[in-house]
């Protein structure tokens, strides 16, 4: 165990700032959120929101939803798919700090987003993961891609959704760390108003099943294969993918 946090912390995390790290919900705003966006901003803006594999969402595990990222609606979209509406469950998100700006931003660090450096991950943001995650309650919701394309197609994945799984999974939890694919598309490739939204959510995948000796070659493999889950979601799509 020791063994592979020294090896994770040498070779991926950045081990400054390892202050520890707070985020919360604010109770009164998701009591607002909530229902405002999936009932009236959400519904009002887009043209027509589609949903497929919301049965695939664990209600008690440890989960990391794993979204592919094409607009900043992606912070109101996975809540609205997947969000305490529909699960039961509150959503917590790792996001870049320049994410965290204006109005988005705002409502962001109210709703229990915390900042990642996406080059240099710093340990604290790693630990808070963790430690989320083994608290089991929330999901947390890591954007696996590092950044927003405006495009239709599944980029090279950043590492730090596995590592982060698998620090989690070897700590001895009872409950298995799931990995949630989500691919979200819109028919514009900026969203504008009246544009369509196809959400799918995927099969978890069970981290358990990629533990090795080599923490590399277990996060090359976990990586792996959430690319796959991903890009299958993308494949064999009829949403209107033209940006007329």
């Amino acid at each position: 165990m020791t063994q592979t946090k020294t090896q994770h912390n040498s070779t991926d995390f950045n081990t400054e700032d390892s202050d520890e790290l707070n985020s919360r919900i604010s109770p009164w705003l998701a009591k607002i959120l909530y229902p405002l966006g999936c009932y009236f901003v959400l519904p009002l803006f887009f043209g027509k929101i589609q949903i497929t594999g919301q049965e695939n969402i664990p209600l008690q595990e440890p989960v990391i939803i794993a979204p592919t990222h094409r607009s900043r609606w992606d912070a109101f979209i996975v809540p609205y798919a997947l969000g305490r509406l529909v699960s039961g469950r509150d959503l917590r998100f790792m996001v870049s700090a320049n994410e965290v700006k204006g109005v988005q931003g705002w409502f962001i660090r109210r709703m229990g987003g915390f900042t990642v450096n996406t080059e240099r991950p710093q340990i604290n943001s790693i630990r808070h993961s963790i430690k989320l995650l083994q608290q089991a309650q929330e999901m947390l919701v890591i954007f696996p891609e590092g950044g927003i394309f405006h495009d239709y197609q599944i980029h090279p994945l950043k590492r730090g959704v596995a590592l982060i799984a698998l620090q989690a999974e070897t700590d001895k939890s009872e409950r298995r760390v799931k990995i949630l694919p989500v691919g979200i598309r819109y028919s514009k490739p900026c969203p504008s108003w009246g544009t369509e939204v196809k959400v799918d959510i995927g099969t978890p995948i069970t981290v358990a099943e990629y533990l090795s000796n080599s923490s590399r070659k277990s996060s090359q493999k976990l990586t792996i294969a959430l690319q796959e889950s991903l890009q299958k979601l993308y494949e064999n799509k009829d949403l209107n993918n033209s940006s007329d």
